[in-house]
């Protein structure tokens, strides 16, 4: 009996795609010839961490590279080819010609099964003016941060515009910051971090601010000089360096110029076993079209996790193990200074997009027992659909574990949980870690609430409007809290006074009710329903939120403060 010949299987692309699927692959067969290309100088490294080397949080580049070739052979029989760039695929003869970039020698190589893990480029629009200058970057790979390290050693850099709000602006722009550079973060929308909403943002921005960077919104880059770059409002910013983070774009040419089918994000549109329009090619990692497992809609995403999952089901599929990917959620977390920030899934604005009848539930406690060091607010969204309480999803922004959180809530999404599966559910607590009641359950109770009617609520950010409407605010904290910062024209009735002094407040008009977290409102606001006021409102996330809220923009936009002075703890 002859002795099989073993598969040829082919992956074009390393770091987290194509290094998962080579060694899930080794894993089912060990018999297999397997053999990686990549077109980088490193075959499999943390590009997660790639901003945290400029300001020595990883002390040397080196520890960013995760396994070199030689390891690779050594560990798993696996042939990885750096510097090596897959040219053409032929369908037909299923072999991929390949070009030694060190020699420039072409090679033909044959597969039995391709994988395609080509990843996705920095943006650089090459029609900017100034765009190819020297001191001009972006940040995809190792080689890129130590060329940008090297430079702002080199010339003394002191300056940096940072041209893109998203994950990697924000974190390039926290390391530089920490390694003693002044920055710029330019975007063009209003806001940073899209996945988050406007709302949220603002904290995020507040905390930008304080931290020293100059911060500009809404206006994008008209171009790039020496000296600065120039802005589509004609403002000029100083600058010594600009590092373009404006988005990432799937590389796609390969896989195009194969006849391979792309998606209608201009991806590579793959099946839920990760295979291409032909049977014999996989695509995995950022160059994919993957589906939203809540909307169903064809998106694409650019995150390490997301990537590794899609890797071992191509690679069990492949191996005749068939397993399948049910869509992706977008669960992430960045550190933006002293604060943490996540999400998972539907944001207000993506609700609205999709036509959903959604509400949504804010609550600001402190992430442990606040008498233990270090507690500090959490600032909490949940995001859920009004007639089945079905959770759609959640931000956290604080100094605590915001990413604790959001993973219960990505958990939840999974299984399509509802807020009272939320309020019901038991979770660990120490006093040091969070407090009996934890920061899902008050929101899962607060939205649960809502929707029995026991209690009406507008969020911190309708404040503004409510006041220039000359509505009726009460502030139910004590007069020394009081006396420390309030919202301008709000009447002061302690919770300890209130139900003397409820003849105080009308009943025939609406009343908005707050205190510093929305705790001790929301008793208030009890007492008065159940005593006979019918227009009566909790502020969510009360004084402590708006203060948040109402910081940059009235820096940023010289506009009146509607506080006599903000609370930020």
């Amino acid at each position: 009996m002859s002795t099989p010949e073993p598969k040829k299987y082919l992956i074009v692309g390393g770091v987290a795609g194509g290094a998962s699927i080579a060694a899930r692959l080794r894993r089912l067969d060990e018999n297999a010839q397997i053999t990686m290309l990549e077109r980088g100088r490193d075959v499999s490294f943390s590009n997660c961490s790639l901003p945290y080397f400029l300001s020595r949080e990883v002390e040397d580049a080196e520890w960013l590279k995760l396994v070199d070739p030689p390891t690779f052979h050594d560990r798993y029989r696996i042939t990885a080819l750096t510097r090596h760039e897959a040219l053409r695929i032929n369908r037909a003869d299923k072999t991929v010609l390949v070009r030694d970039l060190n020699t420039g020698e072409d090679r033909v190589l044959p597969y039995d099964t391709l994988f395609l893990s080509p990843g996705a480029m920095p943006i650089m629009p090459s029609a900017l003016p100034g765009i190819r200058l020297p001191h001009v970057f972006s940040v995809r790979n190792v080689e890129d941060v130590e060329r940008i390290d090297r430079y702002l050693k080199a010339h003394g850099v002191t300056k940096v515009a940072i041209i893109g709000g998203g994950f990697i602006g924000v974190e390039v722009m926290e390391n530089l910051v920490e390694a003693g550079i002044r920055v710029s973060l330019i975007d063009l929308a209003p806001q940073v971090m899209l996945p988050f909403d406007e709302d949220m943002a603002q904290f995020l921005h507040k905390e930008i601010v304080d931290c020293g960077v100059e911060l500009i919104l809404g206006d994008g880059l008209n171009g790039i000089s020496e000296n600065g770059v120039t802005l589509n409002s004609g403002r000029f910013v100083d600058a010594q360096a600009v590092i373009m983070a404006i988005g990432v774009r799937p590389e796609t040419a390969l896989a195009k110029e194969a006849g391979l089918a792309l998606g209608q994000t201009g991806a590579i549109l793959v099946d839920e076993h990760m295979r291409t329009s032909d049977g014999h090619i996989f695509a995995v990692g950022d160059a994919v079209e993957v589906q939203n497992m809540q909307t169903g809609q064809q998106t694409r995403l650019a995150l390490a996790g997301p990537a590794l999952r899609q890797a071992r089901v191509a690679a069990n599929t492949a191996s005749g193990r068939p397993d399948t990917i049910d869509g992706v959620l977008g669960a992430s977390v960045l550190r933006v200074f002293s604060l943490n920030a996540a999400g998972v899934g539907l944001n207000e604005r993506q609700c609205a997009q999709q036509g959903l009848d959604y509400a949504v539930s804010f609550v600001s406690p402190m992430d442990k027992v606040s008498i233990m060091p270090g507690a500090m607010p959490l600032f909490f969204k949940l995001v859920y659909e009004k007639g089945s309480g079905r959770v759609l999803g959640a931000q956290a922004i604080g100094r605590g574990a915001a990413d604790k959180r959001i993973d219960v809530i990505a958990t939840l999404l999974r299984f399509g949980g509802t807020v009272e599966d939320l309020k019901d559910l038991e979770l660990t607590y120490s006093p040091v870690f969070s407090t009996a009641r934890d920061v899902v359950n008050q929101a899962a109770l607060s939205a649960s609430d809502a929707r029995e009617g026991l209690v009406k609520q507008v969020m911190f950010t309708q404040v503004r409007a409510l006041r220039q409407a000359g509505a009726f605010i009460v502030d139910v904290r004590e007069e020394d809290e009081f006396a420390d910062g309030h919202i301008k024209g709000a009447a002061n009735i302690p919770l300890s006074r209130f139900r003397e002094r409820m003849g105080e407040i009308p009943k025939d008009r609406p009343v908005y009710l707050h205190c510093r977290t929305g705790q001790r409102s929301y008793n208030a606001a009890r007492v008065l329903t159940q005593s006979g006021w019918e227009y009566v409102f909790n502020v969510a996330g009360s004084f402590l939120a708006l203060s948040w809220f109402e910081f940059y923009r009235d820096q940023a936009e010289g506009r009146e403060p509607i506080l006599t002075a903000y609370q930020f703890d």
